[in-house]
């Protein structure tokens, strides 16, 4: 805290105690606004008859962040929930008293109550005129002045209440973000899916080839691990005879920060028995194209970075191999088989690991050299079946895997697959996990028994999907980093390096 900034502060703790000892609280709780400031600029904004105006009563509550004194006469800006407005305080109106000896000793940061009429002003804005006002939360820190460089950018990460305070177009941002996951829930919702809640600590991390976080239950006396992925418990819930269930969920991952990535962040994950990926495609792209009509205006054509993203249906749908000879201008030929995959690693400079099966290396060369080209919506289809070990194993090929990721403005921004449901594919592919764990892999899967038991009574033909929520609101609302999208995101210790 600087010197500047701890003198405010005994300055107003002063006020606060002149103002208690007056019999003025400095934080009661008997004031009802009865109006939002957004309701009566809307109401009243068009507003001219003077006459009209004066008649209505109003009685409102804000925070003051502009604060002007003209002698007798004081100018206010107030800020609720939904908008500013400007209040006029005149010493003849609420007693020279009031005036002098609560009203004057405000600040830029109190919370106060107004009650008055309307007028408006020789500028022509609509303005409360207080016949009695009320301090409702004396602030004792002052607000800041200016936001820029990156010191600021970081203050409002890490004190996001004040970031909301200052800045009206970050809660306009999460306010996007609130009907983004309601748009989703309610079309969810009209498609027959059941919301459902499922745990958020898990015995056996699973659903997601990620590294969990380690918690211990004392009462268990045993580990437990924040949930990297709720699939498992979903599919469970196929099993037992829910056919179409979904859940807007908050993930833990234990990996590093960065614009696309946080260590806790949300997805809706569905699953729907009787259905494909191929359908899910289908399913998602409609989806998706409800939310960014209803969020855009009716408009498909979105700008990201000052790129103009269209999500005029349909997307296009191509393998890996395709997605590199298209868009890694990649001969065919070196797509196929293992001696090409390597020429082509080397043509790109990415790492060919001895140890990696050929879907593998084919996953690692489109994420290095692809991933990042595909801006337009587009689906990645079948990929291999080595790093898909929860998706059901193509009827053509059975080293791919009947699944698909969906990539817009070079993220991955979903995932989906025709669902494993054959108990004795999956245990073998659960060892497969375990043993690349023994390996030194930390990301593989452990061997979930309870799961298998599940698949042993039987669950029918099922495709799931998860959606990255984060991603999908930094598109539609144009943000850099994740961070600006999350209200309290994970942060670096200000010390560490």
């Amino acid at each position: 805290m600087s010197k500047e900034e701890n003198s405010q502060i005994l300055v107003r703790k002063e006020k606060l105690s002149a103002l208690i000892a007056a019999g003025v609280p400095g934080y009661p709780n008997d004031f009802r606004p009865k109006q939002s400031l957004d309701f009566l600029l809307s109401q009243f904004g068009q507003e001219k008859n003077g006459e009209t105006l004066a008649g209505v009563q109003v009685c409102v509550a804000g925070r003051i962040v502009l604060y002007r004194h003209f002698g007798k006469l004081t100018f206010a800006t107030l800020r609720d929930a939904t908008a500013d407005m400007q209040v006029a305080v005149q010493r003849d109106e609420v007693g020279v008293d009031l005036y002098n000896n609560v009203f004057r000793k405000l600040d830029v940061g109190d919370w106060i109550g107004v009650e008055g009429t309307l007028f408006r002003t020789k500028t022509d804005e609509l303005t409360v005129r207080a016949t009695r006002f009320q301090l409702l939360a004396k602030a004792l820190r002052p607000l800041p002045e200016k936001w820029h460089g990156l010191e600021d950018i970081e203050t409002r990460y890490r004190q996001r209440y004040l970031d909301l305070i200052v800045n009206p177009e970050v809660r306009t941002l999460f306010k996007t973000r609130s009907k983004i996951i309601s748009l989703m829930r309610n079309s969810m919702e009209q498609h027959g899916f059941l919301e459902v809640e499922t745990p958020m600590m898990h015995p056996i991390p699973g659903g997601a080839v990620a590294r969990p976080f380690v918690t211990h239950h004392n009462a268990l006396d045993r580990e437990l691990y924040l949930r990297i992925a709720p699939e498992l418990y979903l599919k469970r819930l196929i099993v037992g005879g829910f056919e179409k269930v979904f859940e807007i969920n908050r993930n833990f991952r234990n990996e590093g920060l960065s614009t696309r990535h946080n260590p806790e962040f949300t997805m809706m994950e569905f699953y729907q028995a009787f259905t494909d990926y191929h359908e899910l495609m289908t399913f998602i792209e409609q989806l998706l194209c409800h939310v960014v009509a209803a969020i855009h205006g009716g408009n498909l054509v979105v700008e990201h970075h000052g790129r103009r993203i269209d999500f005029t249906p349909p997307w296009p749908r191509l393998t890996l191999q395709e997605a590199l000879i298209r868009f890694a201008d990649a001969p065919p030929e070196h797509t196929r088989d293992r001696g090409g995959l390597e020429v082509l690693a080397t043509r790109y400079g990415v790492e060919a690991k001895e140890e990696w099966a050929d879907g593998e290396l084919l996953l690692a060369l489109f994420d290095a050299v692809v991933e990042g080209k595909l801006i337009q919506p587009t689906f990645i289809k079948d990929y291999p079946i080595a790093v898909s070990p929860l998706s059901r194993r193509s009827t053509l090929d059975p080293h791919a895997a009947d699944r698909f990721e969906l990539f817009i403005g070079g993220w991955e921004i979903a995932n989906a697959f025709s669902e494993l449901n054959d108990p004795q594919d999956q245990a073998e592919r659960f060892h497969l996990q375990v043993k690349a764990k023994e390996a030194g892999d930390h990301e593989a899967m452990h061997f979930d028994e309870d799961y298998i038991r599940a698949l042993e009574y039987g669950m029918p033909p099922t495709g799931g999907a998860g959606i990255g929520i984060d991603r999908l609101v930094m598109l539609l609302t144009d943000s850099a980093a994740i961070r600006d999208v999350i209200l309290f995101p994970q942060m670096r210790s200000r010390d560490s390096g």
